[in-house]
């Protein structure tokens, strides 16, 4: 079967780091292009990163430098580094594949990203960014 396992996150004070990583079973990730999402109660779903097969990234303009999206083709996994996190960064963490050609090779703004079609999501993991 395949599928998206994610792991990490947590609580954490303002200022602090987390990692999320996002293994993929049943099929390689390679072919694909990894977003990031996250959905904060009452919100609708935005997109945070997108790191094309070519190592590409691209960053909503609320996470900006502070995350940093890598992959690891050969170990089937993903990561998503977050640091010098705020309160607003609260949300439940998700993982999605995409073709590279459906999420437009991760161009334009990933605050769109929502918009296309995902063949593959993560369970989704909280983030908690509280004094």
């Amino acid at each position: 079967q395949s599928r998206l396992e994610q792991s990490g996150g947590g609580s954490v004070r303002p200022g602090g780091f987390l990692r999320l990583s996002c293994a993929a079973s049943g099929f390689t990730l390679r072919n694909y292009a990894i977003v990031w999402f996250r959905q904060a109660p009452g919100m609708e779903r935005e997109g945070v990163s997108c790191i094309s097969v070519s190592m590409a990234t691209n960053y909503a303009d609320s996470v900006g430098v502070r995350f940093t999206a890598s992959r690891d083709d050969d170990q089937n996994t993903a990561d998503l580094q977050m640091r010098s996190l705020k309160p607003e960064d609260t949300a439940v963490y998700y993982c999605a594949v995409a073709p590279p050609a459906a999420v437009k090779f991760c161009s334009g703004y990933p605050e769109e990203f929502h918009e296309y079609e995902y063949d593959y999501w993560g369970q989704g993991t909280q983030v908690t960014v509280s004094p």
